[in-house]
């Protein structure tokens, strides 16, 4: 190949190069390996206009890395997708760029493998019932990716748009799963729950969550917005990608901690002390996985997918 040709891969090239179970892998591995999530690169968040653009830098030893996404909230009225973003990888020692991705197809790889990852420490072994708030692509992405960790026999999609929610219990048909959709009730008889929503308020009580759950919140990094309830981050085992991402961005912990109703202490401890086997996962109680998304994901999945044959 040409040194100085840069390499487009769109969505298909990613999906072809790095199916979800290898994008699984390589966020694993890449903790395994000692990859420090407290240790990333801050995102930066600019208001504009049409809403914020995030930039997102990460670097190794080998690649550098930045996502610029933008996420206009009234995109979905217009017929476009609520996030939009690009990503460019470049050689760690020349910063040459190599590859542009198509950064929206990126973070619909990353966010779910991440989340499947946690799942995996975290859910019963014999995991077979999901439960999913939202109907958008990160909710596919989420029941292709929980799927490749656990048996999952029948999805549940709540959502409060009827068309989407069909076409999402379709696809999972298709998919060999039993679906349909349901009341948000369901959340307890579910194993694993995914909130994959743009609320701003939570989902469920805290009390209809089984004991032996998995709760998956991925919908939203802002601080004054939230999937699940005081209640239940209180009740729950939370494990994060990064206190330091999480205490200034996850809205799910820091609106409680703000009002004193938890302590920072509530955080048992960051992904890669989870797959370290550093955590202490209490059988009793549920588990909460709060994701806001993270400049290391992107780059972790975007080297594994450059590496992979063209």
């Amino acid at each position: 190949m040409n040194p100085t040709a840069l390499s487009l891969i769109d969505a298909g090239e990613l999906a072809r190069r790095l199916p979800m179970p290898l994008a699984i892998r390589a966020v694993e591995q890449a903790l395994r390996a000692g990859l420090d999530p407290e240790a990333d690169i801050p995102r930066t968040v600019l208001d504009v206009d049409a809403g914020q653009l995030l930039l997102m830098p990460s670097t190794t030893a080998s690649y550098t890395g930045v996502k610029i996404a933008g996420v206009a909230p009234r995109n979905p009225a217009r017929g476009q997708p609520r996030i939009i973003a690009s990503y460019l990888l470049m050689d760690a020692a020349t910063l040459r760029p190599t590859a542009l991705f198509d950064g929206s197809a990126l973070t619909l790889l990353r966010t779910p493998a991440v989340s499947a990852v946690a799942v995996d420490h975290l859910a019963v072994p014999d995991a077979e019932r999901l439960v999913v708030f939202g109907a958008g692509p990160q909710a596919w992405g989420h029941v292709e990716a929980v799927r490749a960790v656990r048996p999952i026999s029948s999805v549940g999609v709540v959502a409060r748009r009827p068309e989407p929610a069909a076409k999402l219990v379709e696809r999972c048909r298709r998919a060999g799963l039993n679906a349909e959709t349901v009341p948000s009730e369901a959340v307890a008889t579910a194993d694993i729950v995914v909130c994959c929503t743009t609320s701003r308020t939570p989902l469920f009580p805290a009390a209809a969550v089984a004991s032996h759950a998995v709760v998956v919140a991925i919908g939203s990094h802002e601080p004054t917005a939230r999937e699940v309830d005081t209640e239940f981050v209180a009740r729950a085992t939370v494990v994060v990608e990064a206190r330091a991402a999480a205490l200034s961005e996850a809205g799910d912990i820091l609106i409680p901690l703000r009002s004193g109703d938890i302590d920072a202490g509530v955080i048992a401890g960051n992904i890669a002390e989870l797959v370290r086997g550093a955590v202490n996962v209490m059988p009793l109680r549920p588990k909460l996985f709060k994701s806001v998304g993270m400049s290391w994901q992107d780059l972790t999945v975007a080297a594994a997918a450059m590496e992979r044959p063209s």
